[in-house]
């Protein structure tokens, strides 16, 4: 469709291009073409709803952190208390040994750390969290044998 004027609206008095543009153009009516067989009939049920938006730390990045850094103080703990040669043959550990039993305590404890961390942000943001409302568009076909 196109908004210059037709022969019709020329002969009109005072009629020019603007004011054939300024005219509404009533849209189609679907319900004016009939509906075929293979035409689905589609129903849409609105429902609203109050939600509570809040953010959220992730888990699981804070718990990686926690063993990451349990992990560098187990390093730090094995280089600052390699024992000397001597003392690796009476105790019969070496520096791989002593590195692999204090990254699985400190991994596990900075595991748990992390997660408290994570948990305490999460009690935080909470007390920020708002109310929002919300509406749910569910659309779904009709069925005409009924």
């Amino acid at each position: 469709m196109s908004n210059a004027p037709t022969p019709s609206d020329a002969s009109e008095p005072g009629a020019t291009p603007q004011s054939a543009a300024a005219r509404p153009v009533a849209p189609q009516s679907a319900a004016a073409e009939p509906l075929t067989a293979s035409e689905p009939v589609i129903e849409t049920e609105v429902t609203s709803d109050t939600v509570t938006v809040r953010r959220a730390p992730k888990f699981g990045r804070f718990m990686i952190l926690g063993v990451a850094l349990g992990a560098v103080v187990a390093l730090v703990l094995t280089l600052a208390f390699t024992p000397m040669q001597s003392e690796v043959d009476q105790l019969g550990f070496d520096g791989g040994q002593v590195f692999g039993f204090l990254l699985l305590i400190c991994g596990s404890i900075g595991l748990g750390l992390g997660a408290l961390v994570a948990l305490a942000f999460d009690r935080s943001m909470a007390k920020r969290a708002a109310s929002v409302a919300v509406e749910h568009e569910a659309a779904h076909r009709v069925d005409e044998s009924r």
